[in-house]
């Protein structure tokens, strides 16, 4: 493992935290830092890393300090969520940019290199999103960024499709979290990810507040991150997981959504929660669901 030295010993200044929240995440930490470490080669560090641990009780944070010396390691003594996680990371890091990297991937070496050039390159950019490929199925998308429709509904760009068939740079609604470089200034202008979400569609809340702001989200497809999916929840589909989303969706249209374009979209909302519910009804989780779109109205 590379020692962290002082910046004056490393050849570059650092530009990038990447800043990884973990719960629990014994199976996938470790590969998660390793390929970490190899984006390094036998060179010093070219980025800072700090994880922010929720209240993990299975040994992970114990295995990053004794495997990983050179990682930054902030411990809560309870499960504070994925939102608050990374604001107390993106508070607390000294760089341009932020790397928000989830504990279940692996990045390709030159991935972080190649997004700091790209937002080098551009001062509009708030955000710049990676080619995120499917941990399992390397050639099959996981999200090139994520749209946003008239439903209300946001969705990861070229799902499950074949990779090939995004190679070309784009703008994107907003970055998907999970794997994606910020710009920190604009962030302190934005304001950080809202913690009331807790977790899912946060994300896309900050995207929204990032363009109405005037700054831009892009995809590159030359930076890629593997992704496993679903490693903290266990499923694509649980109680907790469609009632956050279904919460969430709300927060994000009452929060950001203008008032002519939100009075042009009610019929298309609706029609999307409708669509929606029947959904989750059939897949047993329709309570949660509508229990969701009850809470984020009434708060």
């Amino acid at each position: 493992p590379h020692s962290v030295g002082s910046i004056q010993e490393r050849r570059k200044p650092v530009k990038t935290t990447v800043i990884i929240p973990n719960y629990n995440g014994i199976d996938y930490l470790e590969n998660c830092l390793r390929s970490l470490e190899g984006c390094f080669g036998d060179k010093p560090p070219a980025f800072e890393v700090c994880i922010i641990d929720n209240g993990s009780e299975d040994g992970s944070p114990e295995m990053a300090e004794r495997l990983f010396p050179w990682v930054r390691l902030i411990r809560f003594p309870e499960n504070r969520g994925f939102c608050a996680a990374v604001n107390e990371g993106i508070t607390r890091a000294e760089t341009p940019y932020v790397f928000l990297l989830n504990n279940d991937t692996t990045v390709d070496p030159g991935c972080i290199r190649r997004l700091e050039r790209r937002m080098d390159n551009d001062s509009r950019l708030f955000s710049v999103a990676v080619k995120m490929l499917s941990m399992r199925q390397p050639d099959i998308l996981d999200g090139a960024g994520d749209r946003y429709n008239a439903l209300g509904w946001a969705f990861a760009i070229g799902k499950g499709r074949p990779s090939a068939d995004y190679n070309t740079t784009m703008p994107v609604f907003s970055a998907c979290a999970g794997a994606a470089l910020y710009r920190k200034a604009y962030l302190e202008k934005t304001g950080l990810l809202d913690e009331l979400h807790f977790a899912y569609l946060e994300d896309v809340d900050l995207g929204y507040r990032a363009r109405i702001a005037g700054f831009e989200n892009w995809y590159i497809p030359e930076a890629k991150v593997y992704h496993v999916g679903s490693a903290t929840t266990g499923t694509r589909y649980n109680k907790k997981k469609v009632f956050l989303a279904a919460r969430n969706t709300i927060f994000v249209i009452y929060k950001n959504m203008p008032v002519l374009q939100l009075a042009l979209n009610v019929p298309f909302i609706f029609t999307g929660m409708f669509i929606k519910t029947l959904f989750f009804v059939r897949k047993g989780f329709g309570e949660d669901y509508c229990k969701g779109i009850s809470e984020g109205i009434c708060d």
